[in-house]
C-alpha cells in the first residue's frame, strides 16, 4: 500500500446535509469534483478528500427527480467535518426537514465550521438565522419568495455563490461544481483542485461573481413562439420599450393571445417582464460602468431616473446609487 492510501487526515473533508426532495445535480456535482481531487487518476479513494451523507434517520432519502441515498452516518457527526453542505431542493418540502436539522446547522456554525448551501439551502441556512443581514445567493426564480420569508437577509441573483462571514450560499446547478473547485484549491492545492474538470467536461472554472443566466432567456426557448419573439424583440430594445398594442403588432398577435400567452408561460404580463429585463439590465450598468443614475435611467427606457429609482427600489430594495456604493465597496474591499 502506498503512503497515499495510508493517509490518516485528508486535506479536506465535507459533510452533506439533504433536504427532503433535494436536487441531484448540486449534490453530484460537488461530490464529483471531491471525488476525483481525492486520488490518483479515477480511482476514488478518499485519500486527499473525505466526504459522507450525514440524516437524522437511517431511512433513505428522496431527491427531487425520485432517486433515493442512503446516510452514512447521524448529522451529529457534521462538527467532525470541515465543511458542511446543506443541500436544498424544492420549496414545499423544506417544511419537512428533519427534526435536529437546524440545530445540527447552527451547531456547525457555532464550532467555526464553514456552512455552505446549495441551491434552495439558502433558504435553509436563512430559516436557521444564520443569514440574518447577511448576502447569500437566490435563484432569480425565487428571489421574491425569499425576501418574502426572510426580509432581513440580502438575497443576490447575478452571481453564481456568495460568501459572506463563514457562509456560502450557491445557486445550484453546475454552479455547485464551480464552488468546489474553488475550495479544493484552497484545501489542496490548485493542481489537485482543477484536476477533475476534464472529467466532468468541464471547460474552465467560473469565479463567483460570474454573471448568471438571466431568467428571460428561458422565455427566448419556452416553445410558444407568441412569449419567444416578444421576449426576444424586448431585450433588443430595452431603451426603447413600446405600447403592449404595438408590442402584440409587431409579432403578429393580438393583446390578449399575448397576455395570456405571458401569464401561462411567465406568470407575468408582458410589460411587467419587459420592466423587470430593463431594471436588470440597469443593476448590470450600475455595476459595471461609471454613468450616472439619470444616464443609466434613459438608456434603459425609464422616463426619468425617479421613476427607475422608484422601481429600482421595489425590486432591489434599496435606491440605485446606494446599491452600486454597497456593492461597488464590497468587490473593492476583498
Amino acid at each position: 500500500m502506498g503512503a497515499d492510501a495510508r493517509r490518516s487526515e485528508p486535506d479536506l473533508s465535507v459533510a452533506f446535509v439533504l433536504s427532503p426532495d433535494f436536487t441531484l445535480l448540486p449534490l453530484a456535482g460537488f461530490i464529483d469534483a471531491l471525488r476525483l481531487s481525492a486520488d490518483e487518476a479515477d480511482r476514488s479513494r478518499q485519500i486527499y478528500c473525505r466526504w459522507a451523507c450525514l440524516s437524522a434517520t437511517d431511512g433513505p432519502i428522496r431527491s427531487s427527480c425520485g432517486l433515493e441515498i442512503v446516510p452514512w452516518g447521524p448529522l451529529e457527526d457534521a462538527v467532525r467535518y470541515d465543511y458542511l453542505v446543506v443541500v436544498g431542493g424544492l420549496i414545499p418540502s423544506l417544511e419537512r426537514l428533519l427534526p435536529g436539522t437546524l440545530e445540527v446547522i447552527r451547531a456547525a456554525a457555532d464550532a467555526g465550521r464553514p456552512v455552505l448551501g446549495l441551491c434552495t439551502g439558502s433558504f435553509i441556512l436563512a430559516e436557521a438565522g444564520l443569514m440574518k443581514g447577511r448576502r447569500c445567493a437566490v435563484h432569480a426564480h425565487r428571489r421574491k419568495e425569499f425576501v418574502d420569508r426572510y426580509p432581513d437577509s440580502i438575497p443576490v441573483d447575478n452571481e453564481i455563490y456568495v460568501t459572506d462571514g463563514p457562509f456560502t450560499t450557491c445557486l445550484g446547478g453546475t454552479a455547485a461544481i464551480d464552488l468546489a473547485v474553488d475550495i479544493l484549491c484552497d484545501h489542496c492545492g490548485k493542481a489537485r483542485g482543477l484536476k477533475g474538470l476534464t472529467a466532468l467536461v468541464v471547460d474552465e472554472v467560473r469565479n463567483a461573481r460570474q454573471m448568471a443566466r438571466m431568467p428571460y432567456r428561458d422565455f427566448e426557448e419556452c416553445g410558444d413562439w407568441r412569449v419567444e419573439r416578444a421576449v426576444r424583440l424586448m431585450r433588443h430594445n430595452l431603451g426603447t420599450p413600446m405600447k403592449i398594442e404595438d408590442l402584440a403588432k409587431e409579432i403578429g398577435s393580438t393583446v390578449l393571445q399575448l397576455e395570456r400567452a405571458f401569464k401561462r408561460h411567465t406568470r407575468k404580463l408582458p410589460l411587467a417582464l419587459w420592466r423587470d429585463m430593463r431594471l436588470q439590465h440597469g443593476r448590470w450598468r450600475l455595476l459595471n460602468t461609471s454613468r450616472s443614475v439619470a444616464e443609466i435611467a434613459f438608456e434603459c427606457g425609464f422616463s426619468d431616473s425617479s421613476h427607475f429609482s422608484r422601481w429600482f427600489k421595489k425590486e432591489f430594495g434599496m435606491p440605485p446609487q446606494k446599491y452600486r456604493e454597497t456593492r461597488t465597496g464590497e468587490a473593492k474591499d476583498r
